[in-house]
């Protein structure tokens, strides 16, 4: 299959799809991969590196003119005219983006497929969670920085001072993003309160972790009781496919403390804070009712060597997959097509279909 490797044109993006460990492997199966120039130079990756692993250096144009194009975010409007009918790998989360990107899709009938949206046998979405680990564990970090009184903080600082923990943190949703989030609160000292619907279901907490937070189920008097008491507030609430919910409203915004911050980590599939719009690295953070929100919908790219290396590592077997055996073949694993958002101008994951209000095609095995 001929691959293309696309430069992010995002601002700041740093990240990159494959490593030229993943050129190399793909190059070894017999397939062949065009690297948009300077496309890992952000991660740490030259192009002298990717022409050693196999792959040909060209220009942006190129790149995209192949079978598969590999990226790690959705495109941009500058990339709506590269867009046809080739297969696009990505991170897309169309129920939260533009939906001119939507129907760009549909209108250039271009395969479109999610890395958010494939799982595995169990439902988990094993493409999504390397990320969703590293924002996790950055919402506690930026929060504590935001705190700060310098930021326009309330001058809490989470952690222990000595024996005494300080900081009050709220999460609310215990996927990954979640348990990410709380295990790091911990680790810092801070009180740390959990929120969500599945305790039993918690695989990165040992026992003594889970005695180290309070864990409540979730409802709209509960988190609107936690909320008084926070001073930083994480917001991890995933449907998969589907716009994120407001679980906190601008009713309870306002009941919060002056100077407390919120990181929305949501925000890619629309944010589950009602006062929450996307932010970016350069200009990450806003203040609404004195409550800090921090919404940027890249977060993982603050730290690019790390991200792409655990993305590949994710994704490089369904790549392989994929260009091995072709998009038909491919899709005849029920997990693999539910990463298939669009196909020849139609949608075809119901609960992007369902969040667009869009019609769903059902094709199986296309």
């Amino acid at each position: 299959m001929k691959i293309g490797l696309i430069r992010e044109i995002r601002a700041a993006e740093f990240r990159v799809a494959l490593t030229p460990y993943g050129v190399e492997q793909l190059s070894l199966a017999g397939h062949s991969i065009k690297v948009d120039q300077g496309a890992g130079e952000g991660s740490g990756f030259s192009d002298a590196s990717y022409l050693h692993a196999g792959a040909h250096i060209c220009d942006t144009t190129s790149a995209w003119d192949n079978e598969l194009v590999l990226k790690v975010k959705e495109p941009i409007a500058d990339e709506y005219p590269y867009l046809s009918q080739q297969i696009l790998f990505t991170y897309l989360h169309l129920a939260g983006a533009d939906r001119q990107l939507t129907q760009q899709l549909l209108n250039n009938k271009t395969t479109a497929i999610a890395y958010e949206t494939v799982t595995d046998p169990k439902g988990h979405l094993p493409l999504l969670a390397p990320m969703s680990a590293i924002a996790g564990n950055m919402s506690i970090a930026i929060g504590n920085y935001f705190l700060a009184s310098p930021q326009g903080g309330s001058g809490i600082q989470l952690g222990r001072i000595n024996d005494q923990p300080s900081g009050h943190v709220v999460i609310i949703g215990d996927g990954v993003v979640g348990q990410h989030a709380a295990r790091t609160a911990i680790g810092m000292g801070a009180t740390v309160e959990l929120i969500g619907l599945s305790k039993q279901n918690l695989p990165l907490f040992s026992d003594l972790l889970l005695n180290k937070i309070t864990y409540y189920y979730s409802s709209p008097e509960i988190i609107i009781q936690r909320l008084k008491q926070a001073d930083l507030v994480v917001g991890a609430i995933l449907i998969p496919g589907h716009k994120s919910p407001w679980v906190i409203t601008d009713n309870m915004v306002k009941k919060m403390k002056p100077g407390s911050v919120i990181v929305d980590v949501s925000i890619d599939q629309g944010g589950c804070i009602e006062t929450s719009h996307i932010t970016t690295h350069k200009d990450p953070i806003f203040k609404k009712h004195g409550i800090i929100h921090y919404a940027v919908s890249n977060m993982p790219g603050a730290y690019p060597r790390t991200a792409t290396c655990a993305l590949e590592k994710a994704t490089l077997p369904y790549i392989l997959h994929l260009a091995n055996n072709g998009l038909i073949k491919a899709s005849k694993d029920p997990c693999f097509a539910q990463g298939i958002n669009t196909y020849l101008g139609r949608i075809t994951n119901q609960a992007v279909a369902d969040s667009l209000e869009l019609n769903h095609y059902y094709r199986p095995y296309l």
